[in-house]
């Protein structure tokens, strides 16, 4: 039962690498967080998505999504401490 959405996201994936992915997760997350108006969610949001971008495999994604990582690194606590 679980077989045929798997087959329809491993198709979905293989056109893209994992940097690309996360960084789809990243927008739909902070877009998801919007709506609750809390600066506090999405500077967690934001550091919790530098930190998977950094620890992101090299041979998985591209170099470029590293560098994100560490700007979203860099942002995210600027964003939350703001937010008190």
């Amino acid at each position: 039962m679980t077989a045929l959405p798997l087959q329809i996201i491993d198709n979905f994936l293989l056109q893209y690498n994992v940097g690309q992915a996360l960084l789809a997760a990243f927008i739909l997350s902070i877009v998801a967080a919007l709506p609750l108006k809390s600066a506090k969610v999405i500077g967690i949001n934001i550091v919790l998505f530098g930190a998977i971008f950094v620890l992101t495999p090299a041979s998985m994604a591209p170099v470029e999504f590293t560098f994100l990582g560490l700007g979203l690194l860099i942002l995210g606590p600027m964003v939350l401490v703001s937010s008190r």
